[in-house]
């Protein structure tokens, strides 16, 4: 068990180092540190649960805790809104997979600090290209979103991620991110340093916020099929990775204005087009969401709203990296605000449009299993007149995770 417990130890820190050299891309990584869970289990012999045998249990946890100061600065207003000064647990996950057979497993997290689900899904993998999950995960559409919450580099997801990907409030769509469904993952070497990527899936239209609530499990204004796919290519450099992509979505009945307006009949699609290029040092990752809604702007009136993020990163040594981040929305009407895209930041009103930055450092103590991350943000909206706010403020992390 201690040359188990130590084997695993040795191939994270290996992990952790490709990464940092550029060798392996942050999903190449997440799929061998799944791997090696399922391989590497804690517990040497078979355990039993109600009479079946489970060939492999392992645990696993990820707490982040984090302190945020913001401000909002409203311009023309008679008194700004309170600043945000806090510190909070921003992720505390608790992890179980088992492993019933050599090509069947399933894997459930459970987030303490949102009371709510993270994965929980079935998995059947008939060989290491191909993967099939059945159950609550992420759809492979948006990229930055699709990433591991351990391995983002920023300490918080884009302006544009969280605009076109986060909880449907009216003016967020929603979309991506956490579905109930089906889903199969794919990888097809096309030569020895080029492979083909893709991603289909059926899923529930609506994220899944409450399980609680009836409508969850569908109903007669609700509950049609929702498609969605993605397909890339991904390579090797001399000392680096490299994927590019496409991506879509299809969501029936989640488009319209307000969220009295979900199920109605009004549809919603997503695109995106991403690449990340890691070499040697530096990583850049960039994307570009579009979607149509349907009724989007006012109830005779569709609405196409954009996001851009673009994001360089630099290891300055082999434990401290900066990262700078430009993300943009224009929500074409729909309107948006600073808390919306700015994770804790105040509202500073409904406008149209928003930019923010973000510069930062992250203190590799033991990799992606342990580290720091410290960053500046700056975020302004602006409305189609002379309407302006701004938020500045500094945001701090620590993580822990195995």
């Amino acid at each position: 068990m201690m040359a188990t417990s130590l084997s695993a130890q040795d191939s994270g820190a290996l992990i952790d180092a490709l990464i940092r050299k550029g060798i392996l891309s942050n999903q190449e990584a997440e799929d061998i540190r799944a791997e090696l869970v399922r391989e590497n289990s804690p517990i040497p012999a078979p355990t039993y649960a109600n009479g079946k045998s489970t060939h492999r249990l392992s645990v696993g946890m990820r707490m982040q805790a984090q302190y945020a100061y913001l401000d909002t600065d409203v311009v023309g207003a008679a008194a700004d809104p309170v600043a945000t000064n806090h510190a909070f647990l921003r992720r505390m996950y608790l992890t179980l997979r088992a492993a019933v057979s050599a090509d069947w497993s399933a894997t459930f997290t459970y987030d303490f600090a949102s009371s709510g689900y993270d994965d929980a899904y079935l998995e059947y993998r008939p060989n290491p290209d191909l993967i099939f999950n059945f159950g609550l995960r992420k759809v492979n559409v948006a990229y930055e979103e699709r990433a591991s919450s351990g391995n983002i580099r920023a300490t918080e997801r884009s302006a544009a991620t969280r605009y076109f990907v986060e909880a449907n409030n009216g003016r967020r769509l929603g979309a991506a991110s956490y579905r109930i469904g089906a889903f199969v993952d794919g990888r097809r070497d096309l030569t020895p340093t080029v492979a083909l990527v893709y991603s289909v899936a059926i899923t529930d239209p609506e994220r899944p916020e409450n399980f609680t609530l009836a409508s969850a499990a569908g109903d007669q204004s609700n509950n049609r099929l929702s498609y969605w796919g993605n397909v890339g290519l991904s390579g090797k450099l001399t000392e680096g990775t490299w994927i590019a992509g496409l991506g879509a979505g299809h969501l029936p009945d989640q488009g319209g204005v307000g969220t009295a307006a979900l199920g109605r009949g009004f549809d919603l699609t997503l695109y995106s087009a991403y690449t990340e290029i890691t070499a040697g040092r530096f990583n850049l990752l960039a994307e570009y969401l579009v979607a149509d809604v349907e009724r989007g702007r006012s109830a005779t009136t569709d609405a196409r709203p954009q996001g851009l993020t673009f994001q360089p990163s630099l290891l300055l040594s082999e434990t401290i990296e900066a990262v700078v981040r430009y993300s943009w929305v224009d929500s074409d009407g729909r309107g948006v605000t600073l808390s919306d895209v700015v994770r804790s930041a105040p509202n500073g009103g409904v406008m149209n449009r928003v930019s923010t930055w973000y510069a930062g450092a992250n203190w590799y103590l033991r990799g992606n299993d342990m580290k720091y991350q410290l960053g500046l943000e700056y975020g302004k909206s602006t409305g189609n007149a002379s309407a302006e706010a701004s938020t500045v403020g500094v945001r701090s992390q620590l993580q822990l995770q195995f």
